[in-house]
């Protein structure tokens, strides 16, 4: 897709330009030069990688109709701008996407200023998504997913590390990892009324394991295992990705349209496959949906393995990089159920270290 950049201040976040007239196209790049902002200019439709990880995107009407046709998730910083008075039209189009505001240019330009000013550090701070998908139930996506966000937490991956439970019958991540008893929110108890969420109080309101690890965990019992919203998902992993933290998304074999957020969010989805024909047989369909709306995926393979399938034969088969083929972790299962989830050196954290050094910079993984 042909796109082009402005060259402001290089290290802030880019906006999603996506315009077809000429004329505002012109008076958009005249604000963000004024703005000091950098501009992303794409032919819309933008893909939906494109338009999940922008901090803001700008539109004219021609191109919000456009990309409306494609079904884009619904997001937070969508923003339209007219040549002149919005008209019925500018209205109608700016509400199919989902714009937050409708600017007339050039006369509210300041309108568009306060939009690159409030949506300037999104991204900025490098934080990152993964989320963590499995085929079927027992797959262990679940416990990857919750051993990764250990292993951020304890080798310093990042300053802050929050792991996100989306499944809402999977009997909650915090008594996978043996935090039950401790106070703090979750998933029923989160409420979200503007879209937003601030990291620095989500930090101090989820309980957690070790010093910069919070977990956003499902809740049970009667009353306690309601659906997750999909808005809210997207304000609270947007919200730690603000801060630079890294965000682990447990996703399992769970769908809805807060996975689709979480899908459209995640700089990485890693599928977890046991080392099963019928598993792999199920991954196939799995890695397609995946797919559909996310095609940043890796493979983590899972032994045992009763048929001697190998790792490097199911990711050929599933089209996949293999991030990591583990042998099963003695022990383990029977360690989860007596007191949570511990990392010790085997199997289980040589992958949680596969799958951090995707997400690391060159040059900058750390080991422990």
């Amino acid at each position: 897709m042909d796109h082009e950049s402005t060259t402001a201040h290089p290290g802030a976040p880019a906006v999603l330009v996506l315009i077809r007239d000429g004329r505002l196209r012109e008076e958009v790049r005249r604000v963000a030069a004024a703005a000091g902002r950098r501009l992303d200019e794409y032919e819309p439709p933008a893909g939906r990688h494109a338009w999940a990880v922008a901090p803001l995107i700008v539109l004219d009407t021609e191109a919000a109709a456009e990309c409306a046709a494609t079904g884009p998730p619904r997001r937070n910083g969508v923003v339209t701008v007219t040549d002149g008075t919005p008209g019925l039209a500018d209205w109608q189009a700016a509400a199919v996407i989902g714009a937050e505001r409708v600017v007339e240019l050039p006369g509210a330009a300041e309108e568009l200023i306060e939009k690159f000013a409030e949506y300037a550090g999104q991204h900025a701070e490098g934080g990152v998504v993964v989320a963590v998908a499995g085929c079927g139930g027992g797959a262990g996506a679940s416990t990857l997913a919750a051993a990764t966000a250990l292993r951020s937490a304890t080798a310093g991956f990042r300053p802050h590390t929050v792991l996100v439970d989306g499944v809402p019958h999977g009997g909650g991540l915090d008594l996978l990892l043996g935090i039950e008893g401790l106070p703090g929110l979750r998933w029923p108890d989160l409420t979200v009324d503007d879209g937003r969420v601030a990291a620095a109080e989500l930090h101090d309101a989820l309980p957690g394991t070790g010093a910069g690890l919070s977990v956003l965990s499902c809740g049970r019992g009667t009353g306690r295992t309601g659906a997750i919203g999909a808005a809210a998902a997207h304000a609270v992993v947007e919200a730690a990705r603000r801060a630079g933290d890294l965000v682990v998304c447990d996703i399992s074999s769970a769908r809805g349209p807060h996975i689709d957020r979480l899908l459209d969010a995640a700089d990485l989805v890693v599928l977890v496959v046991p080392a099963r024909l019928r598993a792999v047989a199920a991954a196939e369909s799995v890695a397609r949906w995946i797919a559909g709306r996310n095609p940043n995926q890796g493979l983590v393979v899972r032994g045992p393995a009763p048929g001697n399938l190998r790792g490097y034969e199911i990711a050929t088969v599933l089209e996949l990089p293999l991030l990591a083929a583990v042998r099963a972790q003695p022990g383990l299962a029977a360690r989860l159920e007596r007191g949570g989830l511990r990392l010790r050196r085997g199997p289980l954290r040589d992958a949680c270290d596969a799958v951090l050094a995707v997400l690391s910079p060159p040059g900058e993984r750390k080991a422990g």
